[in-house]
């Protein structure tokens, strides 16, 4: 089996086990050649995106009204579907062959002629699939909520924009020199990438520096980014001088990669539990929530979450936000500015958090929709 499979395998798996991929993502990237992280990325969130649409397709082979529930086989069998189905430069001998090994070599050797056979029967695409949420390959809960809330149209162009992989987008840094060469977007800064990325870049979604430039920061500011982990809006803030930055993460783990990267050298890393007051009293002149959230606006990029997310845990995220945004406000200066952002699009990660914790504050309310704006899903308020 080649290895770009069996990473593909092992990373949906992880997605199987109710886990993020992107930590399995980057340590088996690390591990193979270039041709062959591409092509297990390509896999595995090519799975991921068009999951609903391929169980339909398995069912119809199977006729059942239900898949096999053994996680290993169903795995191989969406693998095997997808090159079959999506990806026209994979020979089908080689999608079905491999999805038999994967099997094999799993332990479910008993299930190696059921995966043969289905995949061998597989249906071609339909002209028209049964309903939405399987035509855009999402939840049903889901789009209903997105309905609700941005109405029909603009949830489902946000369900369709998650379907095809983003448009990368990135920040050059002082050294880089050929800034010409780079197509401009409307957020200062922010170029599209259309090549291999220049050196002295960094790459950083457009919905991400649009965040960060909601905050006007100005040389001799005082700036927290309160939630600062991976780093790219914290890079993005210094580029202005501020007097002084402090950067701050819950996670060690976070914080040292974040180190690690040097992107954000010139801020002082805290490891802080947002959640809990801050050491810091009315300091700051720029304030950084970026919080924690469910990500609904970076399917995209992410497609694992709406398989695993549940309703509670919008709710979840929406309490630890109400905790996080009121301690920031705490450390805001008299005349400041606080930008409280998430890349999830749920009402209540987003004004119902506002309107718990920063009453009596004057507040701008933003909204960036996948498939409506360039890049990932994102509210913003900025706060004063």
């Amino acid at each position: 089996m080649t290895p770009a499979r069996q990473a593909a395998y092992d990373i949906l798996m992880t997605a199987c086990r109710g886990l993020s991929t992107d930590p399995a993502l980057e340590s088996r990237r690390a591990q193979l050649t270039l041709p062959d992280a591409a092509l297990a990325t390509e896999l595995a969130y090519g799975v991921l995106r068009r999951r609903a649409q391929l169980d339909l397709l398995l069912l119809q082979a199977y006729g059942k009204t239900k898949l096999p529930p053994d996680p290993e086989v169903l795995t191989a069998l969406r693998l095997g579907a997808y090159q079959l189905r999506f990806l026209t430069r994979i020979p089908p001998h080689a999608a079905v062959s491999e999805s038999v090994e994967i099997v094999k070599r799993h332990g479910k050797r008993s299930a190696a002629g059921l995966v043969n056979a289905l995949l061998r029967k597989l249906p071609p695409l339909p002209e028209h699939w049964p309903d939405a949420p399987t035509r855009l390959s999402i939840p049903a809960w889901i789009l209903a909520r997105w309905s609700e809330a941005w109405g029909r149209q603009a949830a489902e162009s946000a369900a369709l924009a998650a379907l095809t992989p983003p448009v990368t987008y990135i920040r050059p840094g002082s050294r880089f020199d050929r800034i010409h060469t780079l197509e401009q977007t409307d957020v200062p800064g922010c170029y599209r990438l259309s090549g291999p990325l220049p050196p002295a870049c960094r790459i950083q979604d457009i919905g991400s520096q649009w965040v960060a430039s909601l905050l006007e920061v100005q040389p001799g500011h005082a700036v927290l980014d309160l939630c600062a982990a991976p780093g790219n809006k914290t890079a993005q803030l210094l580029e202005a001088s501020p007097r002084i930055a402090v950067a701050c993460d819950a996670s060690p783990r976070r914080l040292h990669s974040m180190a690690r990267s040097g992107h954000a050298s010139a801020a002082r890393l805290l490891r802080l539990d947002a959640t809990q007051p801050l050491p810091f009293g009315r300091v700051f002149d720029r304030i950084l929530v970026d919080a924690p959230c469910s990500g609904t606006g970076t399917l995209a990029r992410n497609p694992d979450i709406k398989w695993r997310l549940a309703p509670d845990d919008i709710l979840r995220h929406a309490a630890r936000q109400t905790l996080i945004l009121a301690k920031a406000l705490a450390c805001l200066k008299p005349g400041g500015r606080l930008v409280y952002s998430t890349c999830s699009i749920e009402h209540e990660e987003y004004a119902e958090v506002i309107a718990r914790s920063a009453s009596g504050y004057s507040v701008q309310s933003f909204t960036r929709l996948p498939g409506r704006d360039p890049g990932d899903g994102f509210q913003a308020a900025v706060i004063t």
